[in-house]
């Protein structure tokens, strides 16, 4: 094992080579930071931060002093000719975010990418992520996930998204606001059908909440909350093994369609059969047609 990489040896102590220094952060609990990050932030000429008053608690829980500047979606643009100016003075710079690893949704990878295109020494350190705790936690599927970020605000923006994630034979994993949560669970349960699925909150914090269930389960269960606060990670299972046929299926439509409409019987047939509404609905149109 070589525990001198990116190290320039000599005159002592081995010193961190200059460049860019991928640093995850602790995504609540202060102790989930490795040694390895505490040393290369002690080195650091420059930390690039989202707010430099959340990673200023940070450093000063390990009195740390290194010199902050923000660096986010805001001010990114204007800040990375001047970080890369800095970069090619040999100096170190660590770019960190609010909690967790920096680039999953944040706007650090145009840091990266233009650094790496420049020839700076660039390199990331292993930490803490609340997509890989979510998912360790969830006990749902980890031999194959996929992250896909935030969902959009809007209601039908949020379906059209989700929707492209149906066929896709992974674990999937989601950001979400606590404003939207409900919403959010409510959209992939029509969009998705019947999975299981947990919702994470506040991860490695004191009131950390995981609640394991089905989507069915979980957006019944969230009507109800009160306004909830902190990170929220949502994570869906893999599409189940499909165990309903498509003759079952016409005939639970069929049925529904002698009494109600193609929008009332394809959602009473989607919950019952633990089916994504959507194509539900799809084939509700297709059978209605038939008929005329």
């Amino acid at each position: 094992m070589n525990l001198n990489y990116g190290l320039k040896i000599g005159g002592g102590e081995a010193q961190p080579l200059g460049g860019l220094y991928i640093v995850p952060t602790p995504i609540g609990n202060l102790r989930d930071i490795t040694l390895r990050a505490i040393d290369i932030l002690a080195s650091a000429n420059i930390v690039a931060c989202e707010d430099t008053r959340i990673t200023g608690r940070l450093l000063d829980a390990y009195n740390l002093r290194p010199r902050m500047i923000a660096y986010h979606e805001h001010n990114a643009q204007r800040q990375r000719p001047r970080i890369l100016d800095i970069l090619a003075t040999g100096k170190i710079v660590c770019l960190v975010c609010d909690s967790g690893t920096p680039l999953i949704s944040d706007p650090g990878y145009k840091l990266v990418q233009a650094a790496t295109q420049a020839g700076f020494y660039v390199t990331a350190l292993p930490g803490a992520s609340a997509v890989l705790t979510g998912i360790l936690a969830s006990g749902l599927p980890t031999n194959r996930f996929l992250f896909a970020g935030f969902p959009p605000p809007r209601a039908n923006a949020r379906r059209r998204f989700l929707t492209e994630f149906v066929s896709c034979p992974a674990s999937l994993i989601f950001f979400e606001s606590p404003k939207r949560l409900t919403a959010s669970i409510e959209d992939m349960w029509n969009v998705f059908g019947e999975r299981p699925a947990a919702v994470a909150r506040e991860l490695t914090k004191r009131f950390e909440e995981i609640e394991r269930s089905t989507l069915s389960s979980l957006a019944k269960n969230f009507r109800g909350k009160s306004a909830l606060r902190g990170e929220i990670v949502v994570i869906i299972g893999p599409p189940l093994p499909k165990i309903v046929t498509d003759i079952q299926v016409d005939r639970a439509l069929n049925a529904k369609l002698k009494k109600t409409g193609v929008k009332e019987a394809s959602s009473a047939v989607s919950k019952a059969l633990g089916l994504p509404r959507r194509s539900v609905y799809q084939r509700a149109l297709e059978l209605k047609n038939k008929k005329r």
